[in-house]
């Protein structure tokens, strides 16, 4: 990677953590596809998780005033369980098939909680341990989970305090359990180890970068811009598997 091209890459990982922690999510599902134009798959994979963890621990230090417990055990626990499942499937699933229909739910669901501003759903412990088991088992395959566990949380109706905070310290919990086990399959290069620091610093601001924004958004229009970004979310997952066939 030319020096031009590293600087790219820094440059749109600090412009994807800013909208992350924004919406709650979208680093990776924004990043990702965009790194591979890059580097390939599982070098990807790894330096985005990287920024992904360092941008989501801003973001919950950031809104720790917002964090939920309960949330977090709920989502958190069976999120990792699932998510050591998911990164140790990587060389064997093909990606392709998975990001089509996680896209094709996602752009639905947005759509009608767009159209439909009271639909919600219940807060059960049931739903929620069910949705951090899946999007534990996607943030592990495909490095991507943030826009299911945005399109649960949403819809439990929460503060967007505390909606960013859960999120990002669901996020932060995940990553932990797959990152060592990306390095233990070696999916990262020697050659770019060098770019950890780098885009650790950068998680940092522009995760207070986006807290700043946050501030100024009221919460009406907030699950709004939520919803939106899950609705594009789900558009490039649908192109970025197109790319992969």
């Amino acid at each position: 990677m030319t020096e031009l091209m590293m600087f790219l890459f820094f440059i749109i990982a600090f412009l994807t953590i800013v909208i992350g922690t924004v919406a709650g999510f979208g680093t990776s599902t924004i990043f990702l596809p965009i790194a591979l134009l890059f580097v390939d798959f599982k070098t990807a994979l790894v330096l985005v998780a990287i920024s992904h963890i360092s941008g989501n621990l801003g973001a919950t230090a950031f809104f720790r005033h917002g964090l939920d417990k309960r949330l977090i055990m709920l989502f958190g626990v069976p999120s990792i369980i699932l998510t050591i499942l998911g990164a140790y499937l990587v060389t064997y699933i093909p990606q392709n098939i998975l990001q089509v229909i996680l896209g094709s739910f996602l752009l639905v669901f947005s759509v009608y909680s767009l159209l439909k501003p009271d639909f919600r759903v219940s807060a059960s412990k049931t739903n929620t341990i069910f949705g951090g088991s899946l999007s534990g088992f996607l943030q592990g395959l495909l490095g991507i989970g943030g826009p299911l566990r945005g399109a649960f949380l949403i819809s439990y109706n929460l503060d967007k305090f505390k909606y960013i905070a859960t999120l990002a310290a669901i996020a932060v919990i995940i990553d932990a359990t797959r990152i060592p086990i990306y390095f233990l399959n070696n999916l990262l290069e020697p050659q770019f180890y060098y770019y950890v620091p780098f885009l650790a610093v950068i998680g940092i601001v522009g995760s207070y970068s986006g807290k700043r924004i946050v501030q100024k958004i009221p919460q009406k229009i907030f699950k709004k811009i939520v919803l939106v970004g899950i609705a594009l979310a789900s558009l490039l997952l649908i192109y970025g598997s197109l790319n992969l066939f």
